[in-house]
């Protein structure tokens, strides 16, 4: 990796702790007919995950595509 796409991934990670930290006030969340209260910040912290995995299969699926055949 470039150093300066590993740096600006670090400040972005930074960032999302800071903001999950910040965030402990437990909030009630609704998932179609399911109801629970979790911290807001295992709520942020999961979503990202979730952003973050979907960023990654995305990326890998596009990867293969562009491969050429092989013959």
């Amino acid at each position: 990796m470039k150093p300066g796409k590993t740096i600006a991934v670090l400040i972005l990670a930074l960032l999302v702790l800071i903001i999950i930290m910040q965030n402990t006030s437990p909030v009630e969340t609704k998932i179609l007919f399911v109801s629970f209260h979790l911290p807001r910040a295992l709520l942020l912290f999961i979503t990202t995950l979730i952003g973050f995995i979907l960023g990654l299969l995305v990326r890998l699926r596009s990867k293969s595509r562009k491969e050429p055949p092989k013959v």
